[in-house]
């Protein structure tokens, strides 16, 4: 491995791990400014921050991160925010799928990989609030390396406005790295969050990209870079108009019988969630994204 590739890795960890902490503070920042409206008078909420460890199969050290977890807060009913930079060597099902996607043959003959990253999902104590999803990550093995992310809107209750401002600062960001990419990306995402058995759509999209590598490291980071930087400025805003709404039984039915849906996704489908669990990393962490509370018809 070359030095300059040593030094790209670190600055792909150093800036998941900004964005991490830029979040963190974001939405420590909501629950403090809540001030008027349902759950106001709750205390404001404070992330849990827990070391995760991974283990190779000898038991030596693989890397690990930070879990940093929000329940029970004033606007945040649970938010995790987690990093991680592990690495080690793949086993035989997670080799056989990154052979498979990216053509890498020579996966079996030499397994290591590196793998760095941001994951988050969050639910919401309002059901007028929209739950969200967003990752970007770095994946490398002596084959190859490739960048994947994206984020997502899920609300139960759908509003125009908020859909088309969650997907115009994606848009802006993307646009900057060419015209093509958002739409490419937004379609990409549509394809991705559908969940087949229920024949419908996990919520109302957003952007989504893997294996991406245009053999331009420099322009690539740069890229998922962007599109870490667009997840605040696109779901802030709706946090901030939607947390002071009213609501009743039936919207949080609503919210209950839709984080039922986000839920089988994740279990079912989602390729961060398998990947997690198939190369070890920790459970707790890996299946942050499910829902506190659920509710199937």
């Amino acid at each position: 491995m070359s030095d300059q590739m040593d030094t790209e890795k670190q600055q792909a960890s150093a800036w998941f791990r900004e964005l991490r902490d830029q979040i963190v503070a974001a939405f420590e920042g909501l629950e403090n400014s809540h001030s008027e409206g349902p759950f106001s008078d709750q205390a404001a909420g404070r992330f849990e921050i827990t070391e995760t460890k991974r283990s190779s199969v000898d038991g030596s050290d693989a890397g690990g991160g930070l879990m940093s977890v929000m329940r029970g807060g004033r606007v945040f009913e649970k938010v995790g925010v987690n990093v991680s930079t592990v690495y080690g060597e793949l086993g035989e099902r997670a080799q056989n799928a990154m052979a498979a996607r990216k053509g890498l043959p020579g996966m079996k003959d030499d397994p290591r990989f590196w793998a760095s990253g941001i994951s988050l999902v969050a639910h919401m104590q309002n059901p007028h609030c929209p739950a969200v999803h967003m990752n970007t990550r770095m994946f490398w093995t002596p084959h190859g390396w490739w960048f994947g992310g994206g984020s997502d809107l899920n609300p139960c209750l759908e509003y125009d406005a908020d859909t088309a401002h969650f997907h115009g600062v994606q848009k802006a960001h993307c646009d900057a790295h060419g015209e093509d990419r958002y739409p490419r990306l937004k379609a990409w995402a549509d394809e991705y969050f559908y969940i087949p058995h229920r024949n419908r759509a996990r919520g109302v999209g957003g952007i989504f990209l893997d294996d991406h590598n245009t053999g331009d490291w420099a322009e690539d980071f740069d890229f998922i870079q962007d599109i870490g930087k667009a997840f605040l400025p696109a779901f802030v805003p709706l946090v901030e108009k939607r947390r002071v709404d009213t609501f009743g039984e039936s919207e949080k039915d609503a919210q209950l019988v839709h984080r039922g849906l986000y839920a089988e996704y994740n279990l079912v489908y989602d390729r961060g969630t398998k990947f997690g669990l198939e190369t070890g990393h920790d459970a707790n962490a890996v299946l942050m994204s499910l829902p506190p509370m659920a509710k199937w018809v």
